[in-house]
């Protein structure tokens, strides 16, 4: 009786006591630099899912990222949802972080507290609290943020949003590099 239950909890205890770090991508490729990759027009399309992996919300994106002479990044961000539309402006000023190494802290309308936007070889990483609601009626989700360039122009972003440490939902999509012409949000 106590191999099977030691069966079942065994990967669940070892899990706990590993956690990836952005670091661990530092030799991928291709390399995934804020600065280059939202730079001008990008589109992304995406979905968000429940709990149980399933589709809730579609949406399409257009984002328009812009740097300043100090470094500081903007990227305003308008997502069409197919039932209806929200926008989003993260605020990117550079930074070193608790490593040492290049960083971002990065901020929000709708983020409480600036996040750091760790980033080594093809990967980004961002965990913050998210504000989401209309005001007086919103709730604070955790998302756990990853993003990876897997080819030139294109980045693969996966978000799990957690409550009170409990999973509630993931968001998928997909960025791409697109001219200044192109339209994003169908």
């Amino acid at each position: 009786m106590y191999k099977w239950m030691l069966a079942l909890t065994a990967p669940l205890l070892l899990s706990a006591c590993s956690s990836v770090s952005v670091q661990d991508y530092a030799e991928r490729q291709p390399t995934l630099d804020p600065r280059e990759f939202f730079d001008g027009k990008l589109c992304a399309d995406g979905v968000v899912r429940d709990w149980k992996g399933e589709q809730i919300r579609q949406f399409n994106a257009s984002i328009i990222a812009t740097w300043d002479e100090q470094g500081v990044g903007t990227l305003d961000e308008i997502f069409q949802f197919d039932d209806g539309r929200e926008t989003r402006i993260w605020t990117l000023t550079p930074i070193t972080n608790a490593d040492g190494q290049r960083a971002y802290r990065a901020k929000a309308n709708d983020v409480p507290e600036p996040t750091v936007m760790n980033f080594a070889g093809n990967a980004i990483h961002m965990n913050y609290t998210l504000r989401y609601g209309e005001p007086g009626d919103t709730i604070d989700l955790t998302m756990d943020d990853w993003m990876f360039k897997v080819a030139d122009g294109v980045v693969v972003n996966e978000t799990t949003m957690s409550k009170w440490g409990f999973d509630v939902g993931q968001v998928l999509l997909v960025m791409r590099k697109v001219d200044d012409g192109h339209e994003c949000i169908k």
